[in-house]
């Protein structure tokens, strides 16, 4: 992806960073200059860049802007999306109204607040049960591998109804289809694979019900909803959306937030010794950390005037939404990590009808995680030099590969 303005060549927007934490530098750079950025996607296309926090959160409260992967170019990948490809049935999120308002209106209900507080004490068992391993085991810990990858994953995995056996095999196929410098080839055998075990698992429910959420929707258990039954393959896409969104991206939040309190020692004894700002602790590392890296995608319906350009029909426009919550209009001091600080006017989950359908899951199970890990742990540090932390900047969804991390045993 290149940044091109007028009257200049086009400039490559870097993807190191200068510090873990923050985004690259170049996009604090374009956010001053200009409202929006002209845009060269890898498929040859030209679009836009926005890095204000207004323009991004207009952006994506617009409805004249699609949010279709169909119309849109990627920022990352040249790889199409066929225009037949039935896999995307269910994937909401790549979808527009009246489509998209069908599926949000379904699986709502299954992620309000009052649900999510019902799971508190098994998610707060689970939080338990692992510590309580990590501390038999002893250290040193890869923190991603002990803690922060299996609490989200049996959370989801129990939430649906899918093995938590099986983990690995969908872990593998969600880090093909997640690298940003997969194949074509690489990509589409792993969504392939995800789709056929997912299909099989629909399968299972249809033969043998249970209490899970994936067995009620296979089964017809729409609550108010008057439309009719998701067939197989949208519930094949469903299932997969809510179980790779449910375990990748909390995932790398509690391994990089922990990462980010590591080397933040006043900020993770806050979070250790004062459960009043637990909750404004999550918003903030939610904020300062933003894991979807390369932002958020629509396509113009029409030709439409934002952040002071012209978007012709067609153009794609990326949202960076690392920017926005990076942006001193709105966040005083942004690039420092502030716990006390009120960041809950973030737009980490998004913004409008796409806003995150499972984000007071992802909350719940950070508001129950950090304090957990740092008061089980109060000696917890990093095992190796902050630079030998492996980033996942090769990846959609950033975090770190691995947190080696050690305590007085």
């Amino acid at each position: 992806m290149s940044v091109t303005s007028p009257g200049s060549s086009p400039v490559s927007l870097p993807r190191e960073r200068d510090c873990p934490f923050d985004p690259p530098g170049a996009y604090g750079v374009l956010r001053e200059e200009r409202r929006a950025s002209r845009l060269a996607f890898p498929d040859g296309k030209v679009g836009w860049l926005l890095t204000r926090y207004e323009d991004v959160q207009e952006l994506l409260a617009d409805d004249r802007f699609s949010s279709d992967r169909r119309r849109t170019s990627s920022p990352v990948s040249a790889v199409p999306i066929p225009e037949d490809d039935r896999r995307r049935l269910g994937s909401f999120i790549g979808m527009d109204p009246p489509e998209h308002t069908r599926y949000r209106r379904l699986l709502t209900r299954w992620f309000t607040v009052r649900r999510m507080r019902g799971l508190q004490p098994r998610i707060e068992e689970i939080v338990t049960g692992h510590l309580d391993a990590m501390e038999r085991a002893g250290p040193p810990a890869d923190l991603v591998e002990a803690f922060a990858r299996p609490v989200p994953s049996l959370v989801i995995c129990e939430l649906l109804g899918v093995p938590y056996g099986d983990r690995a095999a969908f872990q593998r196929w969600a880090f093909a289809l997640f690298r940003i410098d997969g194949t074509e080839e690489e990509v589409y055998a792993a969504r392939d694979a995800l789709w056929d075990y997912m299909g099989n698992l629909i399968a299972v429910k249809r033969r043998q019900p249970d209490d899970a959420l994936l067995s009620r929707l296979v089964h017809g258990d729409l609550g108010k909803d008057p439309s009719a039954p998701l067939n197989d393959d949208e519930l094949t896409g469903v299932g997969l959306l809510l179980l790779l969104a449910g375990h990748e991206t909390t995932a790398n939040m509690l391994s990089l937030g922990t990462y980010a309190l590591l080397r933040h020692p006043g900020q993770s004894r806050l979070v250790r010794e004062r459960p009043d700002l637990v909750d404004q602790a999550v918003e903030e590392l939610l904020r300062y950390l933003t894991i979807v890296q390369f932002g958020t995608v629509r396509a113009a319906r029409e030709d439409v005037e934002i952040a002071g350009v012209r978007v012709r029909a067609g153009e794609t426009v990326v949202a960076s939404i690392a920017a926005a919550n990076r942006d001193p209009a709105h966040f005083p001091d942004p690039d420092e990590l502030d716990i006390t600080r009120d960041a809950a006017h973030h737009i980490a989950f998004g913004h409008g009808v796409h806003q995150c359908l499972g984000q007071h899951l992802a909350r719940m199970e950070m508001r129950t995680g950090y304090p957990a890990l740092l008061r089980r742990f109060p000696t917890l540090r990093l095992a190796v030099p902050p630079d030998q932390v492996p980033l996942r900047d090769d990846m959609l969804v950033y975090g770190v590969h691995r947190l080696p991390v050690t305590w007085e045993g």
